[in-house]
């Protein structure tokens, strides 16, 4: 058996709790107008209402998270839509190896095609066996578990194949292109403006 601690990356803490951390408001969705949207380079953009994702095969993962402020919250359950099972039935053009995520309220990051099609990565609408809160990212949020938790966008409403590594809100701030937390990589220079506001939000908050 795995030791705990082995499943810990370089210069983070474990934590029972989940930490509410984000940059701005929680967004609010009316659900008869909420969608979710494959575009960009492919054949032929594709939607899906909130009721119509939700009743697409489900799946359910245990996976470790991980977060650039330093915490890491072990054996969390998630329940969702496995991301390479909706992209397979999506015809995507020449070169488009890579994905822009769009979330509420205007936020985006980037992620190679790849790191996308790993069985534990979903959009997932529940954790540990209860709805996704509005705080945590619901109706729908994705988990990308390989990666810094900033890649598992909040609120995520598409998904934009592009042929091109695009930097998402955190990326253009400063932050590391990829997130491997087992590589440490959480910023391209030392802590950024666009860091030092998001603690002092949280700061505020109380968390």
């Amino acid at each position: 058996m795995t030791n705990r601690s082995d499943r810990i990356p370089p210069g983070q803490t474990e934590t029972k709790k989940w930490p509410v951390l984000h940059y701005g408001e929680v967004p609010r969705y009316a659900p008869g107008k909420w969608d979710f949207r494959v575009f960009g380079l492919v054949d032929a953009e594709q939607r899906w209402s909130l009721a119509e994702l939700k009743a697409l095969p489900q799946v359910e993962t245990t996976s470790d998270i991980h977060c650039v402020t330093t915490w890491s919250r072990l054996d969390t359950t998630f329940r969702g839509v496995r991301v390479r099972d909706l992209l397979a039935g999506v015809a995507r053009k020449p070169g488009a190896d890579f994905v822009l995520i769009h979330a509420d309220p205007g936020y985006t990051t980037n992620l190679p095609l790849a790191d996308l099609m790993t069985d534990d990565v979903l959009l997932a609408t529940h954790e540990g066996g209860k709805p996704l809160s509005d705080e945590h990212g619901g109706p729908v949020r994705l988990v990308v578990p390989k990666l810094y938790f900033w890649k598992s966008a909040k609120w995520v409403r598409g998904l934009e194949f592009t042929d091109i590594d695009v930097p998402g809100f955190w990326e253009r701030a400063g932050y590391h292109m990829r997130g491997d937390p087992w590589r440490d990589e959480r910023y391209r220079d030392s802590e950024t403006n666009a860091m030092q506001r998001m603690r002092a939000e949280a700061k505020k908050r109380g968390r």
